[in-house]
């Protein structure tokens, strides 16, 4: 065999040891995440909680906040393949510099410092507009439903509660009355000091789907008090004329009671069933605003009512905030169309291309609508094909596309609306170090 090749002995002992600067290509975003961490961004919330000096020592907070984004930004989000890919993957060794926290030791860093991480959003988009991917010249808002960690079977409506409530509450009581009976049979045959008082398993699991039940009912009940306590303030703040009960068609269930479709989750009671492209999911609404320079999102919210419009004038004023200054133009889908928006954006001075209809003829709709929809109308007809508004799909809708199908973050891990709303923050960052890096 005339060919050379290059050795090839696995049992060679490097001469000098490796240095992780060397595992992967200089370009490679691994140097990229980790050097900004350690270099660029403010981490004085995550060390404030090491000032204890007791105890073994902690993995480096700076070095667990890198490989918490740089996973993020390559679509790993679990603790469990986190830890792996630290051991498997040479790109993470360039992170770590080698070391190798555990799956239980990055979910704990994660859940103490969510709030903290969550906070980084700010610092890395400030570094964005420093190298010129943040304009504010234009900025689309749209939502998209991502799954909640929690299966919509484990949802039950308030009129299945309410059956539900009673038949399950009679079979325990009838189960109980069983095993009471049982007990003072065993007592007669074992003898009083045997044991044979357990409650049976089949009621025990029982008793606690009946605790959920009922748990989960008055959580619906409250908060349908608070929505016609509120309803009825907001009433009391009006001035009717001539008085007396305002006109309308009576409700039809009475008011401060929860609607009979009104449901609730067990698994995570604040996340709802919401209509998605597959049919209803049990999911949280997640926001952006992306600005067209880039595709950068300048800013971020998270709900779990499945309505856009609530979220328009909010996550304006969040561009405001985080940027320091407002968007000459704002674009949005039909769903965020309505006087009251209209009219905020009016006062912020800033210029609206809002659809007044469906995505496909966003002008249809006739003269239904104030007087600023109809305008709205007016001003997207009057442009055409070369409206402003064309910007809109160009922007958010690629976004979530990046974030959903090329780094396959499909649902949240943790539950509870307020800890969804620091994981989503995290996507919102890993996505604009991503754009950053691309940058550079």
């Amino acid at each position: 065999m005339s060919k050379r090749f290059l050795p090839w002995d696995v049992e060679q002992v490097s001469l000098f040891p490796p240095s992780v600067l060397d595992y992967v290509p200089p370009s490679h975003p691994a140097h990229f995440v980790r050097d900004l961490v350690r270099d660029e961004l403010d981490l004085d919330e995550v060390y404030a909680s090491y000032e204890d000096a007791r105890g073994a020592p902690a993995f480096h907070p700076a070095m667990m906040t890198a490989l918490l984004l740089y996973a993020y930004t390559q679509g790993i989000y679990s603790s469990r393949r986190i830890s792996r890919a630290c051991e498997d993957r040479l790109d993470f060794h360039a992170v770590t510099a080698s070391s190798k926290p555990d799956f239980r030791t990055i979910s704990e860093f994660r859940k103490r410092h969510l709030k903290a991480l969550s906070g980084l959003f700010v610092q890395v988009l400030k570094l964005c507009a420093q190298a010129g991917l943040v304009k504010l010249g234009h900025v689309a808002l749209d939502g998209t439903k991502i799954k909640a960690n929690a299966s919509k079977h484990k949802a039950m409506s308030y009129a299945r509660m309410q059956k539900a409530e009673v038949g399950l509450a009679a079979e325990v009581a009838g189960w109980l009355k069983e095993a009471d009976a049982a007990d003072r049979k065993d007592d007669v045959s074992l003898g009083a000091d045997q044991r044979g008082d357990e409650m049976p398993d089949w009621v025990s699991d029982k008793q606690k789907r009946l605790a959920k039940i009922r748990e989960a009912k008055a959580a619906l009940e409250a908060e349908a008090k608070a929505q016609a306590d509120a309803k009825a303030k907001a009433k009391d703040g009006d001035d009717h004329p001539g008085g007396g009960p305002r006109p309308g068609r009576k409700p039809k269930h009475p008011p401060g009671e929860p609607k009979p479709k009104a449901q609730r989750n067990f698994t995570d009671p604040d996340s709802r069933i919401m209509p998605g492209k597959d049919g209803f999911v049990q999911a949280y609404n997640g926001q952006a605003a992306v600005d067209a320079t880039a595709q950068v999102i300048v800013a971020h919210s998270l709900s779990n009512s499945s309505a856009d419009a609530p979220c328009l004038i909010p996550l304006t004023d969040a561009v405001t905030r985080n940027m320091g200054k407002s968007p000459r133009e704002i674009s949005a889908d039909a769903g965020y169309c309505s006087e009251g928006n209209l009219a905020a954006l009016k006062e912020r001075k800033i210029s609206a291309y809002i659809a007044t209809g469906q995505a496909k003829r966003p002008t249809i709709g006739g003269k239904v609508g104030g007087p600023l929809t109809q305008a709205m109308r007016r001003k997207l007809k009057l442009g055409g094909h070369r409206s402003r508004y064309r910007l809109r799909k160009q922007l958010p809708e690629p976004v979530f596309g990046q974030i959903k199908q090329a780094r396959g973050f499909r649902q949240f891990l943790l539950r509870g609306l307020d800890k969804v709303r620091d994981e989503w923050s995290l996507v919102c960052i890993a996505h604009n170090l991503t754009k950053l890096w691309a940058a550079g």
